[in-house]
This record gives structure tokens, C-alpha cells and sequence, in this order.
């Protein structure tokens, strides 16, 4: 197994790495970052992007591709692979994958979170063209229409009332007879107009050719099988870090996201955590870029500091 030395190694690739790779390669660090899956993460999949500021639009996987190239331009390299280890090794970090070994002065995680998902026909899809799992990212392209919020929870309700102010009609389906969200997110919910709920129901399949034009529902108690005309549907039923590998490393709140400072730092260190696997991030393109940048200039401190040439 060969093993590859590095100043920084970044640990995922959606925009919190990308950012993080960017303000690391421009500090001159020997910096790489490795990525799983598909370069942008959530982000590539995301039709159109019309809230990062200073782009009027752009398609999610072109917004995540131009942060490449620039973060490539300035020295960052890229390589394709999923961490299955972390560890400390001396006033090192030693970075395991399937094929190699990588040794690092700091880590950055940028891993992300994945969405829960119903596991029904058309949604993988159709995500992106009416499928989404962020109403304060799509909400507003649905104006006047009806939609649909699947969840009963905190983020359910939450998102579903921040669509009321877009879209005609706004109806939670939830499996259960009774919300888990909080009492103060409940009560606005059933105080605003716009709401409606569908109880004890689940969906089963959306329907929809180049986008979403329905769903099919079955109603557990009774049976009954159903369908709903609307224009997207907005999925809450949770969601999870990808930091399987930091379990016990580091501490992590009940979902496994990690407790970080407002420098991204972990109490381990050289050990920083961006983006959407810290507890209480905004889930934002924008803000998990931010996260990024910051991580890295604290990254850079701790390297001057630490590590002086």
C-alpha cells in the first residue's frame, strides 16, 4: 500500500472541500483532496442554483466544476477515493483508503450529509427536477403551485412553512397520526392557510416524466391507494453525516455530527470538521463554503504555529 505525504489532506469534496482546497492551495500548502463519489456532493445534483451570491444562475454540477478548476488552478490536487480510516499517528494524521495511505500534518472533513430518502420509484429520478430535499434552496421555483412536504419533524414543518411563502398550497403527508415536531412549529403550521395534512399515509411512488407532476399514496389504516397532483415534493425524514469513521474519535452529537468551535475546530489537534457534518450547520452551498474557508485559514494557522519551516 503506498503512502503519500501531504501538509493538508481534505476529506471530501462538495463545496466545504472545494473551498477548504482553494484558500489551502492559494496558502502554498502541498494539499489534496479526496473524494468518494461525485465532485460538488449534494450540489451536482441540484438542476439550478440561483442563490449563491454573485451568480444570478448557474446548474449545481457546473457551480461545483468551475470551484474545481479554480481550486485546481491554484495547486490543489484531486484524487478519487473513500476514506475508510482515521488516524493519529504521532503529531501526524495518517488517512486510509482502500488503495493508499495518506500522511498529513491536518485533516480537514468535508465529507457532508446524505438526505434520508423514501427508496421509491421516480425519486432518484426525478431530484433535482421537482424531487429536493431543501425547500429554502427550491421552494421559490414552485410559485404558485402545490406541493408536497413529506416528515412530521422539527425540519418538516419548518421548511414546509418557509414554502408557504412561494407556493399556493403547501400539504405534509406524514406516515403517523401525530407530528414530532416541536409544539411552537406545530402550532404554526396548523394556524397557516396554507397548510394542509394528510395523516397516516405514505408515499409510494412520484410520478413524472421530465418532472414531477404527482404522487402515488397509500394510506396505512385503511389500505387505500391514491394519487395527488402536485408540482414537487419536498422530502424531511432526516438526514446523516458521512462520518462513520470519526465515530469514537472524536465526539459527535446524537446523528453523528461533529462538535466543532467557530473555527471548525475539533478537540483533536490538526483535526477540523466543515460543511454539513458539523452539528448545526446551515446546509447552505454558501455557508458550507464559508465553513471551508475558515477551516483552512485556521488550518494555516495551526501549521505556522506548529509546523515552521
Amino acid at each position: 500500500m503506498a503512502r503519500q505525504e501531504y501538509e493538508i489532506v481534505i476529506i471530501g469534496g462538495g463545496p466545504a472541500g472545494l473551498a477548504a482546497g482553494l484558500y489551502a492551495a492559494r496558502a502554498r500548502r502541498s494539499t489534496v483532496l479526496l473524494e468518494k463519489g461525485v465532485i460538488g456532493g449534494q450540489i451536482a445534483l441540484t438542476e439550478l442554483v440561483e442563490n449563491y451570491p454573485g451568480i444570478l444562475t448557474i446548474n449545481g454540477f457546473d457551480l461545483a466544476q468551475a470551484m474545481l478548476k479554480q481550486a485546481e488552478g491554484c495547486g490543489l490536487e484531486t484524487q478519487f477515493a473513500e476514506t475508510t480510516a482515521l488516524e493519529q499517528e504521532g503529531d501526524l494524521w495518517l488517512v486510509r483508503t482502500a488503495g493508499d495511505e495518506y500522511l498529513a500534518k491536518a485533516v480537514i472533513v468535508t465529507v457532508g450529509a446524505d438526505y434520508d430518502k423514501l427508496g421509491v420509484p421516480g425519486e432518484e429520478r426525478l431530484t433535482g427536477r421537482g424531487v429536493s430535499y431543501c425547500a429554502t434552496c427550491d421552494a421559490a421555483f414552485f410559485k404558485g403551485q402545490n406541493v408536497v412536504v413529506v416528515g412530521g419533524g422539527d425540519a418538516a414543518l419548518d421548511e414546509g412553512l418557509f414554502t408557504t411563502r412561494h407556493v399556493d398550497k403547501a400539504t405534509v403527508i406524514h406516515r403517523r397520526d401525530q407530528l414530532r415536531a416541536s409544539a411552537i412549529l406545530q402550532e404554526r403550521a396548523f394556524a397557516n392557510p396554507k397548510m394542509e395534512f394528510v395523516w397516516n399515509t405514505v408515499v409510494t411512488e412520484i410520478l413524472g416524466e421530465e418532472s414531477v407532476t404527482g404522487l402515488r399514496l397509500h394510506n396505512r389504516p385503511t389500505g387505500e391507494d391514491s394519487t395527488m397532483d402536485v408540482a414537487a415534493v419536498f422530502i424531511f425524514i432526516g438526514q446523516h453525516p458521512n462520518t462513520d469513521f470519526l465515530r469514537g474519535l472524536i465526539p459527535t452529537d446524537e446523528g453523528g455530527h461533529a462538535l466543532v468551535n467557530e473555527w471548525m475546530e475539533t478537540e483533536l489537534r490538526g483535526l477540523y470538521v466543515a460543511g454539513d457534518a458539523r452539528r448545526n450547520s446551515a446546509r447552505q452551498v454558501v455557508s458550507s463554503a464559508g465553513d471551508g474557508a475558515t477551516a483552512a485559514i485556521a488550518t494555516e494557522h495551526y501549521l505556522s504555529s506548529n509546523f515552521p519551516a
